[in-house]
């Protein structure tokens, strides 16, 4: 068969043993069948060629790929053919039709390879990226077409593990799935420098076996078709049923540039056999009968190489029957069954249907008259033509054989007698031939849908001739708001009929009216009639349009609350945008027209694991907002999952725990990860202006400066929402008659606690305590001016390094307890920093203190700033738990006061941190409440052992000896001195 320009590739029988395709670097794919006939000729003119003794005639040539064929494959109920080739791209052919259904452009190199499974839900591709890609399918239906097939072969999963260093010099990647379906060979994996055969896992698809011994790469591996048993078949080897009791293997074989062919089975660590320099060039494919004895094996030097077992050689074959067995587990044969890897999920679907057959034999059985039948009466057939049983009320009709959802009352239907009389009419045909019009059951009126039913509501309706959106109607005018037709049209009829929409369904067109002022439409042409409030109108010239329109960034302002105007605060809305997008890692976004550059693979493959939410709002700017926010959540460029708002979308957020999105409405809407709706909409009192997650905490900051804390975990609030005018300095401002700026909000963020943290432009930070219901300021451009200590740990204890993770890190990973909060004042004063010293608005303050220092008591003013700011950073380190810093400032803090000689800062510091662990019993039963902070009762104190940190703001003051009286007494406490007897 010479139809190929080419080097044929791969050449492959359908399971049917009906088809024969192959493929070849001339980019196309020919499809073969056996015509019963003989050939016309015996064989070609010129040639001494014998006469062909099979007559194979070509039947389609499948054009779709840019360059060669590498590999094909067959679903094993020859339903599909998959191609793959050297331009990056997964053709999908139907295997009835060969038409193409689907074509997949997820691979960023050269695909190599092609593998089905044999319970016939995934097929593997292999490919020089570096990944094997699985994609989960439903074998299509004879007549399936491409658009059936939009939905349908979707990538599941992509391992990289085996493969992240595989050389990029072979020709071929051919794969192989075992017949028992529970692992994938996959060829030129590594294992550390070695090249090796991985074995991956079904299921869990990771990879814990290798193939090791081949000296150079492996380009081809193949399973044989057959189970092997170690003992032969008998009866003590079998079941009743004449299955096996013994445990079954499957036998692989590999081979590739090293001319070497090695078979394995899966119950040793070693190969049953290796033949080396079978060829004289690499193998490139490999190929077992159907009996399991014999496997052959071609190579780039032209030769086809086989091999014949003896019987038992490699095992007992086990008879086909156990992999059917083997496969069933899998859901095999199973139509629509999804992806089934257990035989406990099996036995669950067998109970659902078990009592779905139950509730249809009730309904069969009331439809039948069976008076014992307590079931509803049953759904009428949406396939059949008769009319309805006398005294049985019409249910809903049924889909496939599947009941639908049961009314629980039946009223007489009143439009039964007309739907009846429409029923028995009488039509003639055009050989003046009488019948009667069937009329479709389905479509008769007389049955109820098994969806929701919507009612119509006067009060609830919206003006269609209005240009703006109605919020509130006049509910005493019910008439006016209703769209034309329904009951308007009823009541008052249409003066004149609306332009239909191009490409709209002819049923539902009449209700449609097109949107005003919206110039060129979507075909390109200028509209010559628009509809006015009484119906058709001219429409008004337009003037020339030059260029490309560019999306606009922002569509439009946000609708808002007039009541913001009287409010105390006031912040910026944010606009409504086309487009809002939320990355996962919170890195950078891929770009969308990226190309493979030196390093464009493994970058763009790193970029495209990250999950993107994605939140697009109609952009319609000159009339009312008809159509709804798409929300969806994007994956490897494959859609993991959408939703739809009917409002415009201002702000989202999320982590691994939700999704978040804040509409102009102030409400806001939460989605699992895998996008069910976590709570009813969330509705506040004003727009939401900052939204930000962590963990399971949500922020959302409104724009009349109320925060509002939520933990999603638990379904509660620490607090009551709180306002921010305090920090916006309104007792300031409010004492003018006029509006006046305050400072302005740069990030509002969570620690892991679910505590807010703000930080504002005029380089304050600020924390909530929701113990105290107060707002604390942590950091302020008074301490960047004038404390010593100002970012900066002492370069004496700066191997006391804060281990903790980033407080407002980018990732929301899960935070142990002993680092929580860690980083934040660090985080609060650079930001700090950069607010006011790098901005230049220090000078002020920095002329101040040069001017306080001179001035006659105010010697001591740099010092007494300076302990003021530890004493700051202690207490907000206390207040926050954050464990590390609160040791590294607090041995700060007592190295000054040594340094300073502050003797009863000294005493009193160290009589605090014992706390407890000294306290009189008979004094700890008068008190009431325990105290917090530094007066618990605990032996802890912010994480650390009080005794611990005794012994080291002892050690720090030890060397100052003038308060060495003092420092003694702590240490004879903690057993740190000895008498001198004792030896010291």
């Amino acid at each position: 068969m010479s139809y190929h320009s080419g080097t044929i590739h791969t050449v492959r029988f359908s399971p049917n043993g009906r088809w024969l395709a192959s493929g070849a670097d001339d980019k196309i794919i020919c499809i073969y069948h056996l015509d019963p006939n003989p050939p016309a000729h015996s064989a070609s003119f010129g040639t001494n060629e014998p006469p062909p003794v099979e007559n194979w005639k070509i039947l389609r040539r499948l054009i779709g790929h840019e360059n060669d064929v590498q590999d094909l494959g067959w679903a094993y109920d020859s339903s599909i053919l998959v191609s793959v080739g050297l331009d990056s791209k997964i053709v999908v052919w139907s295997g009835h039709t060969f038409e193409k259904l689907k074509t997949l452009s997820v691979h960023q190199s050269h695909v190599k390879g092609i593998t089905f499974d044999p319970a016939n839900k995934y097929f593997a591709t292999a490919s020089d990226d570096r990944t094997i890609k699985l994609f989960r399918f439903t074998s299509p239906a004879v007549n399936a077409t491409a658009h059936d097939s939009l939905n349908n072969f979707v990538l599941e999963h992509t391992i990289v593990a085996p493969f992240t260093s595989s050389p990029l010099t072979t020709y071929f990647r051919r794969c192989s799935w075992s017949p028992d379906g529970n692992h994938i060979a996959a060829a030129n994996a590594v294992n550390g420098p070695v090249s090796s055969v991985a074995i991956i896992n079904r299921g869990v698809w990771d990879s814990d076996i290798n193939l090791i011994g081949h000296e150079g790469p492996t380009e081809v591996c193949t399973f044989s078709p057959r189970l092997f048993s170690k003992l032969e078949p008998s009866a003590e080897t079998t079941d009743k049923n004449g299955y096996s009791t013994q445990p079954l293997v499957t036998v692989i074989a590999c081979a590739g540039q090293d001319k070497t062919l090695s078979v394995w089975n899966t119950s040793s660590s070693r190969p049953l056999v290796v033949c080396q320099d079978m060829a004289a060039k690499s193998i490139s494919d490999l190929a077992w009968t159907p009996d399991g004895l014999t496997i052959f094996a071609t190579s780039l030097d032209g030769s086809i190489i086989a091999l014949e077992f003896e019987v038992s050689e490699l095992g007992f074959i086990a008879p086909w029957s156990e992999n059917d067995k083997a496969l069933q587990k899998f859901g095999v044969g199973r139509r629509g069954v999804g992806v089934v890897e257990d035989i406990s999920s099996l036995r669950l679907e067998e109970k659902s249907k078990a009592g779905e057959l139950r509730g249809a034999e009730g309904r069969m059985g009331a439809l039948m008259g069976d008076a014992s039948s307590n079931g509803p009466p049953p759904a009428l057939n949406g396939n059949s033509s008769s009319t309805a049983m006398v005294g049985v009320a019409p249910t809903a009709p049924t889909t496939n054989g599947e009941s639908a959802q049961d009314s629980p009352v039946h009223t007489p239907d009143p439009n039964a007698a007309r739907v009846e009389a429409l029923k028995q009419r009488v039509t003639i045909t055009k050989e003046g031939k009488k019948r009667v019009a069937p009329l479709l059951v389905s479509s008769s009126g007389t049955g109820l849908s098994s969806l929701p039913q919507s009612e119509l509501m006067a009060a609830s309706s919206r003006n269609a001739q209005n240009d703006a959106p109605q919020s509130i109607l006049d509910i005493s005018k019910p008439y006016e708001g209703l769209p034309r037709g329904g009951l308007a049209a009823m009541l008052l009829g249409n003066k004149r009929k609306a332009i239909a929409l191009e490409g709209e369904e002819d049923d539902d067109s009449s209700n449609k009216r097109p949107a005003l002022g919206m110039g060129i439409g979507a075909n390109g042409h200028i509209p010559i009639l628009v509809n006015g409030v009484n119906g058709t109108e001219p429409a008004v010239p337009l003037p020339q349009l030059h260029g490309v329109i560019p999306t606009p960034e922002f569509l439009r302002p946000a609708v808002v609350n007039p009541s913001l105007s009287v409010s105390q605060v006031r912040l910026a809305v944010p606009k409504i945008r086309t487009q809002i997008l939320r990355s996962l890692d919170r890195g950078i976004l891929p770009p969308s027209g990226a190309t493979n550059g030196t390093n464009g693979i493994d970058e763009s493959a790193k970029a495209s694991e990250d999950t993107v939410f994605e939140a697009q709002n109609p952009g319609q700017v000159a009339v009312p907002v008809k159509d709804p926010s798409r929300i969806s959540a994007t994956k490897r460029g494959v859609m993991l999952w959408q939703d739809f708002l009917p409002r415009a979308v201002i702000l989202v957020t999320g982590n691994k725990n939700f999704w978040a999105a804040a509409c102009e409405d102030g409400s806001i809407y939460t989605w699992t990860p895998a996008g069910r709706r976590i709570l009813s909409a969330l509705v506040l009192e004003s727009q939401p202006v900052i939204i930000e997650c962590r963990g399971a905490w949500l922020l959302c900051i409104t724009a009349v400066g109320m925060a509002h804390v939520w933990n999603l975990k638990t379904l509660s609030s620490p607090h009551p929402p709180v306002s921010l005018a305090p920090i916006l300095e309104i007792a300031m401002h409010s004492l003018g008659t006029h509006t006046t700026s305050g400072p302005g909000i740069t990030s509002a963020h969570l620690n892991s606690n679910g505590h807010i943290i703000v930080t504002l432009n005029n380089g304050d930070g600020y924390l909530y305590s929701p113990a105290m219901f107060v707002w604390q300021r942590l950091s302020e451009a008074w301490w960047a001016v004038g404390s010593q200590y100002w970012n900066s740990n002492d370069s004496s204890i700066s191997s006391l390094q804060s281990s903790g993770v980033g407080p407002l890190s980018r990732r929301d990973d899960e935070v142990d307890p002993s680092n929580i909060s860690a980083g934040i004042i660090p985080h609060l004063e650079r930001h700090t920093t950069n607010e006011v010293l790098l901005k230049g608005r220090a000078y002020v303050l920095q002329r101040l203190i040069k001017s306080l220092l001179s001035k006659e008591g105010f010697e001591s003013f740099e010092s007494g700033v300076s302990i003021a700011h530890l004493e700051n950073r202690v207490a907000a380190a206390l207040q926050l738990g954050a464990k590390e810093e609160f040791r590294i400032y607090l041995y700060m803090y007592a190295k000054r006061l040594g340094a300073e000689g502050l003797k009863n800062k000294v005493e009193e510091l160290l009589r605090s941190i014992l706390g407890g662990i000294l306290q009189d019993k008979m004094q700890a039963e008068q008190e009431i409440e325990p105290g917090q902070g530094w007066l618990t009762d605990d032996d802890k104190l912010c994480g650390w052992d009080r005794k611990e940190l005794l012994r080291g703001v002892v050690l720090i003051l030890g060397k100052f000896r003038e308060l060495q009286r003092l420092t003694v007494q702590y240490a004879r406490v903690l057993d740190m001195v000895d008498d001198e007897e004792n030896g010291v």
